[in-house]
């Protein structure tokens, strides 16, 4: 999310797409932006009708997270070893969904995604599996998601990545939103979002995250200005010697490259603020 490419496959779907405000055939706009396909030197890229980059799955590994900052958003593994319930607000190529799904098999999944058409794309497309009793794809806006009562107190986990094709910050980031996504986590739960870290959106999630969560961390840029910020409910002091033991096993079951992970929290950790 939230990456350029400047490929001549990118290039070529940016011109020869719709535009995301050209009109449909009965004159009403579109409400979604036209999803658009681009591959390069084995990778699969998912767009919006733009060069920006909503996901990637390289084509040999379905399964595996192809962009370092989706890598990132799944650090909240370094504090929670046996989820019992992930969820991921904004489905893209279904990378984390996935991943989730295959390397933690205890676990329910559950993917919210407003836009029907991503929904099939991920399917036809990305291989993202079929819904069984652990995989749950929900077609609606993750605002409605997270300020529902009754999935209040339901998640270990959740992973937010909201992004439009406008690229201008997340499309959800009010004080509403983020204290939804806090009520919805157990007392233990941590919450990963993607920013935009060089967008003048970031200075504003970043306060609007420390007003409502007890801790919050961000991990060191990447891509073309992408922060993972991890969000715990609990104030939280870092053990790194600990840590690194969890990261070594993380490392080793999923091949993660956890240390820069460690590397990056004990430099760019945020104080809790409230």
């Amino acid at each position: 999310m939230l990456i350029k490419r400047k490929s001549i496959e990118a290039e070529g779907n940016y011109r020869s797409g719709p535009s995301a405000t050209k009109k449909n055939p009965g004159g009403r706009p579109a409400k979604f932006a036209p999803i658009t396909l681009s591959e390069h030197d084995g990778v699969r890229y998912l767009h919006f009708g733009t060069k920006w980059v909503q996901g990637a799955m390289r084509l040999r590994k379905p399964d595996w997270l192809e962009l370092e900052y989706a890598q990132q958003m799944m650090a909240w593994n370094l504090f929670h070893r046996a989820p019992q319930h992930i969820a991921q607000l904004g489905l893209g190529t279904g990378a984390l969904t996935k991943f989730c799904y295959r390397f933690f098999p205890s676990a329910k999944v559950t993917a919210v995604e407003l836009n029907p058409a991503v929904i099939n794309i991920c399917e036809s497309m990305f291989k993202l599996p079929q819904q069984d009793a652990r995989l749950n794809v929900l077609e609606m806006d993750a605002m409605n998601f997270v300020t529902d009562q009754d999935r209040h107190d339901t998640l270990d986990v959740l992973q937010v990545d909201l992004y439009d094709a406008t690229a201008k910050g997340p499309v959800l980031d009010t004080t509403e939103f983020y204290q939804g996504c806090f009520d919805c986590l157990k007392s233990d739960g941590v919450m990963t979002v993607n920013l935009f870290g060089d967008h003048p959106s970031f200075a504003k999630n970043i306060k609007v995250l420390r007003y409502v969560f007890g801790t919050v961390l961000c991990m060191p840029e990447v891509h073309d200005g992408n922060v993972v910020a991890l969000c715990f409910k609990a104030r939280l002091k870092l053990d790194l010697d600990l840590l690194k033991v969890r990261a070594e096993e993380i490392s080793q079951e999923t091949k993660l490259p956890t240390q820069s992970w460690i590397h990056g929290l004990a430099l760019t950790q945020l104080p809790a603020s409230n």
